[in-house]
């Protein structure tokens, strides 16, 4: 006998014995096997495919995409989309809360009276819809107009993510949902002064104010809100 047999002879009848104190006395099988085969080669393991994530994209024209897809939050809501505009990068961006009914019928943010109301906010310090970059919290119009307590955390995510890639040098936060996506404050609380925000594209500065149609129901906050339309453009060369 060679002594590869002999070897492998011995490693067989070490396996039977080890079997054997294992308490196994019988094996069976439909089929005869040859103890001394060599075995064959281990097929290759499976390439483990790539896990699905919902990780926002790192560049702008990817980001903007996947924000009106089958991956952002809004993705199970009802309604059309209605996504940001206006040029990235910016020096202002303009944060808005949700889409309004208006909004979802003509494809783009503050159509209505609001918007009208906000371009001529935008106009008073020398500014358009051209020149700045408009964007809203949720994508889609939510239930009732008002954000889930469930998405808010993501939504506030996305938002600042949002912003870190345009990276504005200041960033106008327009009412309660966007000032608490962003800041984590009401607008009262955060209104008055600059917020400073890092992100990847550097800092920026925040100025949180009223909603154009909170304005339009409450005409006596005007005031207020232009105090913080200067605050926004203070510094900006504007």
């Amino acid at each position: 006998m060679s002594e590869v047999a002999q070897y492998d002879r011995q490693v067989l009848e070490s396996a039977l014995e080890w079997w054997r104190d294992a308490g196994v006395d019988l094996l069976v099988e439909d089929t005869p096997r040859d103890w001394f085969a060599k075995p064959a080669a281990s097929p290759p393991a499976p390439t483990a495919e790539p896990e699905s994530t919902d990780l926002p994209p790192g560049e702008w024209d990817a980001f903007l995409a996947w924000r009106g897809g089958e991956h952002a939050p809004e993705a199970r809501w009802i309604g059309p989309a209605v996504l940001a505009s206006g040029p990235a990068p910016a020096a202002v961006m303009v944060l808005s809360d949700v889409p309004d009914r208006e909004d979802c019928a003509a494809g783009k943010l503050l159509s209505g009276e609001a918007g009208r109301l906000f371009d001529r906010m935008l106009a008073a310090i020398g500014l358009s819809r051209e020149s700045v970059h408009l964007a809203s919290v949720c994508a889609k119009r939510p239930t009732g107009g008002r954000v889930g307590r469930d998405d808010q955390a993501r939504l506030g995510e996305l938002a600042r993510h949002h912003a870190g890639l345009v990276a504005p040098k200041r960033l106008l936060l327009m009412g309660d949902t966007a000032s608490r996506a962003v800041l984590g404050m009401s607008v009262l609380e955060a209104r008055g002064r600059l917020h400073p925000i890092d992100h990847k594209g550097g800092r920026s500065e925040a100025v949180a104010s009223f909603h154009p149609r909170f304005l339009l129901e409450n005409p006596g906050r005007k005031r207020e809100a232009w105090a913080d339309l200067q605050l926004l453009i203070r510094g900006t060369g504007k």
